[in-house]
């Protein structure tokens, strides 16, 4: 039971790692063992997180990834396998959010939120998937959201992003099966990160959500060591083209569709 769940001698790539949800993924997968390569648009930020992942003992590079820039998405794969050799698991969590009122939301954002959360997660994944493909072995995590699977007031352009990421998620697990790929979907609930913090300055608002979660608190980053480190195993060899939804329950309910963000 103990070797269980153990990712000693792989090597994991973890998009958008400056800052959230990015770094706490890391840290799980390095303290079950793996090799850490960690991006940013400007990797020079990167330095003290790489520092805290070598300190686990753990292999770490960090290289420049805009995962809006094809050229830069192809460069960083590029970079990271010459590196090390190979990528096993890849953690698809570059992303960003804009919210706004849908009758406010512009061309641009719209472009901006799509370029980076679904079309950007295409791409790297295609990116990846070619060397595992060539090995026969990978796992592939995009990071999706409870918006994947219902709809929230002022998230239009967003909430279509991550419904977009699990439909892609199901479609490249049947394309890339039969290789040894797996591919799923990892979506967290409400938790606090630097896109939404300031939702929770309003305490009204923290315990509107938290009355609608079932477990009755938003989500702790930690909550999600677990979910991240399962998929990235061995143990998750006969799951693909799954939503992991890690929410505290929140989208099993019908109080779902009655949850308002703060405005």
């Amino acid at each position: 039971m103990s070797e269980m769940f153990d990712l000693s001698g792989r090597v994991a790539l973890v998009t958008g790692t400056s800052r959230g949800l990015g770094q706490y993924f890391a840290r799980a997968l390095a303290r079950a063992g793996a090799d850490l390569a960690i991006t940013s648009r400007d990797k020079k930020t990167l330095a003290p997180f790489a520092a805290e992942i070598e300190a686990l003992g753990r292999k770490t590079f960090s290289v420049d990834l805009d995962v809006r820039d094809h050229a830069s998405i192809q460069a960083a794969v590029a970079a990271v396998e010459a590196h090390f050799g190979k990528i096993d698991i890849l953690v698809n969590n570059a992303g960003c959010n804009i919210r706004k009122p849908a009758l406010d939301v512009t061309w641009d954002d719209w472009n901006t939120i799509l370029d980076t959360n679904l079309r950007g997660s295409f791409f790297v994944a295609q990116a990846v998937a070619r060397g595992m493909v060539r090995r026969g072995y990978g796992r592939i995590i995009n990071i999706g959201s409870v918006s994947s699977v219902a709809g929230y007031a002022g998230l239009a352009p967003y909430g279509a992003s991550r419904g977009g990421t699990r439909q892609l998620t199901m479609s490249l697990a049947d394309d890339w099966g039969k290789h040894g790929v797996t591919v799923n979907c990892l979506a967290p609930g409400w938790f606090k990160t630097n896109q939404n913090k300031v939702m929770y300055e309003n305490a009204e608002w923290v315990a509107y959500l938290t009355d609608r979660i079932p477990v009755k608190r938003p989500g702790r980053p930690d909550d999600l060591d677990g979910a991240v480190v399962f998929l990235a195993s061995e143990e998750s060899r006969y799951v693909t083209g799954q939503t992991l939804l890690v929410d505290g329950g929140i989208s099993t309910g019908a109080t779902r569709a009655t949850l308002q963000p703060a405005v």
